[in-house]
């Protein structure tokens, strides 16, 4: 929360976990929101609680015993999806609870402009626009929606299903996504199998495999299989990679096979839509909105900066800087898509090569923890391994700049040539400012 605020956002999200999407890593208990909200306004930010999930009976049952000392704390709004709970929480702010704004959660899957007009007549004060939608389609809503606020998510993971409403977690393992306990199962690595429809059913079994399945035997078998009679050279084109177009939907791609690490067809890629921020802020949404959830405290403020330094430009109408697109690929990511805002072929969305983040330009290495007054010297948590050499990004709220690290040392002075991860602890001269800073190197 506090990078988010030193690195230029405006508001935070922190959802009770009982109540939101954020059940799991989740430290936001009453008090630590208490504390939250006294900061945020202490700073002139704001502090949204997140209360988005959709109940079941028993959540109904205790929802306003437990909401209630969170809106005496006065947040800057409620971002809630169930309409059962928004009526109930209207109907007691109408009596006797403080009046808090309700921002209408993407969980609740606003698409049109009828249903954003429909929301603003029971009170809510800003609409979360799904996912789904493209650029014109959210001007479409601005312009037919002139007096309402409207936010749209920029950045974070994507969810395979309708803005989050999936079921593949709670058929897997029992855990629901929609009470905040989602496992990823769209991350797994799925293996595919042959099958057969020439059953008594009609319905697709699998056919089963004579022991244990090895990838590189299969794969020498189907090679040979595909040399030519004789032992003539195998064809160059048989080594090729094959995509599958469906007649109907010229342009879109899907690989034939998976390959030894498996297959991740479910798994999207993570959005990234800095590069609209300018036509956003013209056709005049309030809100840009970063998906940060179990992320680090490296990642929350590169994006914050980042995000910021685009809303700036546009705002100043400056052009885009395409530095931007670098700085986020530093970021761990699922590689990166701008989801439907735009029309891209369908191979644009999905991941299919791996299902875990992966940074490509930058890694966090450490955290400045203090400076020494007597030299300017810093003292760095490290996070990952980086050496005497090496060029580091000091990422700090007054502005980055790049160091090579000529020195430096142990805790005790003794000279060292590499700081291995965590949680070894080194000085080093960064030059000011320092104090606060995070430290990538550059890969």
């Amino acid at each position: 929360m506090r990078a988010a605020y030193d690195f230029g956002a405006d508001a935070v999200y922190a959802g009770q976990p009982r109540y939101s999407l954020r059940a799991r890593n989740n430290e936001f208990r009453l008090e630590q929101i208490g504390q939250g909200i006294a900061e945020a306004h202490a700073r002139g930010r704001k502090f949204f609680v997140t209360s988005n999930l959709l109940p079941h009976n028993d959540k109904v049952r205790t929802y306003l015993r437990d909401i209630e000392p969170v809106i005496a704390l006065r947040p800057d709004a409620l971002i809630m999806a169930d309409p059962g709970l928004i009526m109930m929480v209207r109907e007691r702010m109408e009596r006797d609870w403080p009046e808090v704004p309700i921002h209408l959660s993407v969980q609740a899957n606003t698409v049109n402009w009828a249903a954003v007009k429909f929301w603003q007549k029971v009170g809510v004060a800003r609409i979360i626009l799904s996912r789904e939608l493209s650029l014109d389609e959210i001007e479409a809503i601005r312009n037919e929606c002139p007096d309402i606020e409207l936010e749209v998510f920029v950045h974070g993971a994507l969810c395979i299903a309708y803005s989050g409403r999936c079921l593949l977690s709670g058929y897997f393992n029992r855990r629901d996504p929609n009470q905040g306990t989602c496992t990823n199962a769209c991350r797994w690595d799925y293996k595919t199998h042959g099958a057969t429809d020439e059953t008594d059913s009609g319905e697709v079994q699998a056919l089963r495999l004579e022991g244990d399945f090895d990838f590189a035997q299969a794969q020498a078998e189907a090679e040979s299989a595909f040399a030519a009679c004789g032992g003539s050279p195998r064809h160059p084109l048989a080594d090729r990679v094959y995509l599958l177009e469906e007649k109907e939907r010229p342009g879109q791609f899907m690989p034939v096979m998976e390959d030894e690490h498996g297959t991740y067809i479910l798994n999207s890629k993570d959005l990234r839509a800095v590069e609209h921020v300018e036509r956003l802020a013209r056709i005049g949404v309030d809100s840009l909105k970063i998906e940060g959830r179990t992320k680090s405290r490296y990642y929350v403020a590169r994006t914050a900066q980042i995000y910021r330094r685009a809303i700036d430009d546009a705002v100043a109408g400056r052009p885009f800087d395409p530095a931007l697109l670098l700085e986020l690929e530093g970021l761990s990511n699922r590689g990166y898509t701008a989801g439907f805002l735009e029309r891209r072929p369908s191979q644009d969305y999905q991941n299919y090569a791996s299902g875990s983040s992966e940074a490509r330009r930058s890694q966090f290495v450490g955290e400045v923890r203090s400076v020494r007054e007597s030299d300017g010297w810093a003292e760095v948590e490290t996070k990952n391994r980086f050496a005497v050499g090496d060029t580091l990004e000091v990422i700090h709220p007054g502005g980055n700049r790049r160091v090579t690290v000529g020195e430096m040392t142990s805790l005790d002075g003794v000279p060292v040539q590499v700081a291995q991860g965590s949680p070894v602890r080194v000085w080093l001269p960064l030059g000011a400012p320092a104090e606060g800073a995070l430290l990538a190197r550059l890969l």
